[in-house]
């Protein structure tokens, strides 16, 4: 079976672009361009120029040598945290500005969680010289409010956004509606897998530069270009949909994907979508929605800001529905004692996000010389207001 998108921008049945009448031009123009563009060899330059001088790429695939010994495998990790801005988030930020500009586009509008989609997107303006507007909800400003400062001190306007439960979804109702307002001069930088295609797959293209990295760190590590698993964090999924990229239709590789439990799947404060949600379209696709019997969307939870998201995107939904992807639901418990465990064993501080990805290591049994590339998709600096209130008992 083939999991990548089908000319009609379907992952089997989940995906396509249900949009607003006014967005169509904008979408349609996208759609029939990206590739193009993407192929183009300048372009393709371009864009390697800056990944290399500005972001500081290749990322290193690190061999951790203490969690090796304590879970009985080969475990490397993917060190997305050491990307200028300190996430993958920079990868389709900076793609999707310079593609913007080839369409024309003079300003950009963005939402964000927790806060480094919006700090890459800001710095990206910065570097550019376009206008940005960052929609974010204010529940996650007050969680991330170094972020705020970041944003703002790059140029960008921060706008808090008070609907809902003020968090993700919400800052993304708002994005696009700036942008129905907006569709002649605007593009929307969409920060995940997630929104009417050709958004999923043209993220996941910018961010599968990871998985084309790591089959050529492992070959340097381990003499073969694949790994026997490959995990990663799933909210929207970007950060997943890049490092599993290149093994997508690779069956030797197990891709293992750690959503958000929040306070554990049978209650109400979750963000576990692809285990709790069910069919339904969300912001431009259909996908998995958590939502309730007549249709209204479930406020999810996350200790993350970066994870509650009711949504998730169709490539993740597809693999999920299909058995290609084993997916878990990692509450926040397990996520801090990741993070401080980490932290402790080889002195790497991870994004409150990655440490969902982290705690699978104590749910899955490996054998000793099966090789486990984990994707640290970012780093702690934003989460440690978080991490400092929940430290007693774990430091």
């Amino acid at each position: 079976m083939n999991y990548n998108v089908n000319e009609n921008g379907f992952y089997g049945r989940f995906g396509g672009a249900y949009i607003p009448e006014i967005l169509y031009a904008n979408v349609e123009k996208l759609r029939t361009s990206y590739l193009t563009i993407m192929n183009d060899p300048s372009f393709v330059e371009e864009l390697n120029g800056y990944m290399r001088d500005y972001v500081g790429r290749p990322s290193p695939l690190y061999y951790a040598a203490r969690l090796s010994e304590k879970y009985g495998a080969k475990i490397y990790l993917k060190r997305e945290d050491l990307n200028h801005t300190g996430a993958h988030k920079i990868n389709n930020a900076l793609g999707q500005i310079l593609l913007a500009r080839r369409l024309g586009k003079t300003r950009i509008i963005a939402e964000t969680g927790a806060g480094q989609h919006g700090v890459a997107t800001a710095t990206v303006c910065a570097l550019m010289d376009m206008p940005c507007v960052v929609y974010m909800g204010k529940l996650d400003v007050q969680r991330q409010s170094l972020n705020v400062r970041k944003m703002e001190m790059l140029g960008a306007t921060v706008v808090p956004v008070t609907s809902g439960n003020m968090t993700l979804k919400d800052a993304t109702n708002e994005a696009i509606r700036d942008w129905c307002s907006n569709p002649h001069d605007t593009h929307y930088i969409i920060g995940s897998t997630v929104g009417p295609h050709p958004y999923p797959d043209m993220v996941a293209r910018f961010q599968s530069v990871i998985s084309e990295e790591i089959k050529v760190q492992m070959m340097t590590h381990e003499g073969r270009d694949y790994p026997d698993y490959l995990i990663a964090c799933v909210g929207g999924g970007s950060n997943a949909a890049g490092a599993f990229y290149h093994y997508l239709n690779d069956e030797r590789v197990k891709l293992v994907e750690a959503e958000a439990g929040g306070l554990g799947v049978d209650t109400d404060q979750t963000a576990a979508t692809i285990v709790c949600g069910r069919e339904g379209i969300l912001h431009g696709c259909r996908s998995l929605v958590m939502q309730s019997e007549d249709g209204q969307i479930i406020e999810p939870y996350s200790i993350s800001a970066g994870l509650d998201y009711p949504g998730v995107g169709p490539i993740h939904a597809n693999m999920a529905k299909e058995g290609r992807a084993l997916v878990l639901a990692v509450n926040d418990e397990e996520a801090l004692d990741a993070a401080f465990e980490l932290t402790r064993m080889e002195g790497i501080i991870p994004a409150l996000e990655s440490a969902h990805a982290l705690a699978v290591l104590g749910k899955m049994k490996f054998k000793k010389d099966d090789v486990v590339v984990l994707n640290l998709s970012g780093r702690g600096d934003k989460d440690m207001d978080t991490y400092i209130s929940h430290a007693e008992g774990r430091m």
